[in-house]
This record gives C-alpha cells, sequence and structure tokens, in this order.
C-alpha cells in the first residue's frame, strides 16, 4: 500500500535502506520506490539483497558486511555516489541471537549483536551525517532499535535488547550533534513484527504469550513498520528528532 503523498518523501529524494534483505527492510525499501524515492539497498546476503534490488528497480545494491567498521563507514558513502546525493537513511539492519539461559550467552554472541546492532549505527549514521552537512540541504536519518529497549526483550534477548537501547541513546546524541545542520535523527521501535528473526528460535508457547500481552491481539506486519519509517522522511516530520516512534500494537505503552 503506498502512503499518502503527504505523509512521504518528495519523489526523487535519495535514500539508502540497509537490512534490505530482511523482511522490515525490504518492506521498507518498497515503500520508498512506491513513493517514488531513488533508493539503494544494502545488506549482507547478497543473493536476497539482488532480488530485493531488482523488486524495488533499486539504482544500487551494496552488500556490506556491518560487522566490518570500514564497511559501515564506507556504506553512506558509496550511495552517495551511486545516488548522487544522499538525503534519507533508514537504518534497518539488525541481527537476533536468542540465549534462553543467559548461562549459555558466549562473547562472541554479545559481540556480533553489539557490533551488528549498535557499532554499525553509529558508523553508518555518522558518515551519513556528515555527507548530508556537506550537502548543506539537511537530511533524515532513521534506525530500527525494537520495544526491547524499554522493556529488555523476551524469549532469550536480553544481549539484543541491550545494544537496541544503546541504539536510542546513541541516535539521541546524534540528533543533538547534528540538528544544528538541519538533520534530524529518529528510531522506529517494532514490537512481535511476523519475520523470520522473530520466529527463529521461538517456542510456539512465548509466541502465543506475546499475542496475549499484545492489546490488539496479534502479530504487525513488517509494511505497519514501514509506513512510520517513510513518515519519519516525509515533511511532516520536520520537527522531529531524537524521538523513538512505538510500533508495538501496544505490546510497549508509552
Amino acid at each position: 500500500m503506498t502512503a499518502p503523498a503527504h505523509l512521504s518523501p518528495a519523489p526523487g529524494t535519495r535514500v539508502l535502506v540497509t537490512g534490505a534483505a530482511g523482511a522490515i527492510g525490504r518492506s521498507v525499501a518498497l515503500a520508498f520506490a512506491e513513493a517514488g524515492a531513488r533508493v539503494a539497498v544494502s545488506d549482507l546476503d547478497g543473493e536476497r539483497l539482488r532480488s530485493v534490488a531488482r523488486e524495488v528497480r533499486a539504482l544500487a545494491e551494496l552488500p556490506v558486511d556491518l560487522r566490518s567498521v570500514d564497511d559501515s563507514a564506507g556504506l553512506p558513502g558509496a550511495a552517495f555516489t551511486a545516488l548522487d546525493g544522499l538525503d534519507v537513511v533508514a537504518h534497518m539492519s539488525g541481527l537476533l541471537l536468542r540465549r534462553d539461559d543467559l548461562a549459555e550467552i558466549t562473547a562472541e554472541d554479545w559481540d556480533v549483536q553489539q557490533e551488528v546492532n549498535l557499532r554499525s549505527t553509529f558508523f553508518v549514521l555518522r558518515a551519513a551525517a556528515e555527507l548530508m552537512a556537506d550537502q548543506g540541504q539537511g537530511g533524515r536519518l532513521i534506525a530500527a532499535t525494537s520495544q526491547g529497549w524499554w522493556t529488555g526483550g523476551v524469549g532469550g534477548s536480553a544481549v539484543y535488547a541491550a545494544s537496541k537501547g544503546g541504539v536510542v541513546s546513541l541516535c539521541r546524541g546524534l540528533a543533538r550533534t547534528y540538528g544544528p545542520a538541519g538533520i534530524t535523527v529518529n528510531t522506529v521501535a517494532p514490537g512481535a513484527v511476523r519475520s523470520p528473526m522473530l520466529l527463529k528460535d521461538l517456542s510456539e508457547d512465548a509466541l502465543q504469550d506475546i499475542v496475549a500481552h499484545t492489546p490488539l491481539g496479534r502479530l504487525g506486519s513488517p509494511e505497519e513498520i514501514a509506513g512510520p519509517v517513510l513518515f519519519l522522511a516525509s515533511p511532516q516530520a520536520s520537527f522531529i528528532t531524537a524521538a523513538t516512534i512505538n510500533v508495538s500494537g501496544g505490546w510497549l505503552p508509552y
């Protein structure tokens, strides 16, 4: 479903979407493309990335390993070159490793989630913000967090939740730093969204418990996350920064 024009970025807006091979990232890239944006897509999974790039008619597909600082920091520049500028970054990448028993969590479990979810957010968004500041036209930076940033997570996701709490705090700091350049920095906090990442290693009992504690009584869809992302990139969101948009069906009430 295409968002109303006044709730979408202007046609021709230059957008980088990370995590585009995932369920939410794909929906975000598709929504931007349907709004007439010029889209570059990025992900680690090259085969699925190619499929999404064809689907959204992306102007660039940029395979990247977000565990690499060099890859993370260099990604916005590659998108800038491909799109002849950069107006919006929707950083939707994320990695969740479930460990129901905290005693089973290893240093590698910790490191990979912090690197992909938190560290890459800093290097991707900082590089994008510097390019946007030099461009002199402002910009929009939007990162995916999670309801876990507040709740601490469910279903063995304590480390994931910690990384996503860091994303919220980081983006608040980036908003203060780059606000004078006209750059807004916001996060979107999905609740339980039907996607491979949610369902992997999640027991049926845990899934039903999540649904039971969600006031709307169901899982969300990836498309229901794409709408708020497009809104944050739209003219209607020009005075919103350092905010976290709760898209959890009431699972997280605030």
